[in-house]
């Protein structure tokens, strides 16, 4: 039975790996989270399943896990807008010192490793879509920064691990990612657009709109992050859905599914924020095996739902 020690494995991508670690790959579990951005009620789901350990502590702070273990998933990191303004310094600690860390566990361990990095690290890109091999398009003193700048650290960091001390690592590169156990109020489009469709309230749109987005439901994320988990593939690995679709499309879709009256209200576009954004998976294609498989039609109708009864609306 593998053993694997999952940082920020309150959370919602965390959350729903540990899940599947437990529940389908029969390991045992070992989640680290301070719950700064994770959820309490994660980790009681998680609970209920015998082989799970809960360790209540900071990542980027020294910290000791116990006995064997055969895989090291750094995963934790605040990564919504409203986080880059709350939290910057946790968040750099987290992605340079907590990769550290988790990446030195690894090694003492004799653990594979992977860092979950993001499609942040390519900014405002002037490629599209953006291939691994793209370098990017980063602001370094813009208030987004704190987050893209510090992955694009921590894949250096990860780096340096296999290149000089024989870590074996994996990369992969998270683009937009829905589905339940999202915070209602962090800050991101499709929690903000559903959070405001089921308080009847009008929904934000910033800008134009007509920036664009591809959403990949969480449990298709949690393949391709388990297909490269497993396979022998060190180079970062974009996962996400190749799917474009505008805001504004974004905003239709949920004011349909929720209330057809709601009004758009639109706001200035906030510093850096993407103009485009669509992975190139031909990585994951080729080498995973991995392309998503839920559509829209059938992911946002779950996260609504879950969105209802998190906020108890009717």
């Amino acid at each position: 039975m593998a053993r694997y020690v999952l940082t920020g494995g309150a959370g919602f991508i965390g959350s729903h790996l540990a899940e599947r670690l437990l529940r389908e790959a029969g390991g045992e579990v070992v989640v680290l989270d301070n719950l700064v951005t994770g959820d309490r009620e994660n980790v009681g789901l998680l609970e209920r399943y015998p082989n799970f350990e809960f360790m209540a502590v900071d990542v980027a702070l020294p910290y000791e896990v116990k006995g064997p273990v055969d895989y090291v998933l750094h995963v934790a990191s605040p990564a919504s807008p409203v986080d880059f303004e709350r939290l910057p310094f946790e968040i750099m600690a987290v992605n340079s010192e907590g990769t550290r860390l988790a990446a030195e566990l690894a090694l003492a361990k004799g653990a594979r490793f992977l860092f979950a990095s993001t499609s942040e690290v390519y900014g405002d890109p002037e490629v599209h879509p953006q291939p691994e091999d793209y370098r990017g398009n980063v602001n370094a003193a813009g208030p987004r920064a704190v987050y893209d700048e510090s992955k694009r650290f921590g894949e250096a960091m990860v780096a340096a691990f296999g290149r000089h001390r024989g870590l074996d690592t994996r990369v992969v590169r998270i683009f937009n990612t829905y589905g339940p156990r999202m915070r209602p109020a962090d800050g991101r489009l499709i929690p903000n657009l559903i959070s405001q469709a089921l308080a009847g309230r009008p929904l934000t749109v910033y800008g134009d709109g007509l920036q664009t987005r591809s959403f990949c439901y969480v449990s298709d994320m949690v393949d391709g992050i388990l297909a490269l988990l497993y396979s022998g593939v060190v180079e970062p690995v974009n996962v996400g859905t190749p799917e474009e679709m505008t805001v504004l499309e974004m905003a239709q879709m949920i004011r349909e599914a929720v209330d057809s009256g709601l009004e758009i209200a639109y706001e200035p576009l906030p510093v850096d924020d993407p103009r485009r954004r669509r992975p190139d998976i031909t990585r994951a294609t080729e080498l995973l095996g991995w392309r998503p498989q839920v559509p829209l039609s059938e992911g946002l109708p779950k996260t609504v739902e879950w969105f209802r009864g998190k906020l108890g609306s009717v």
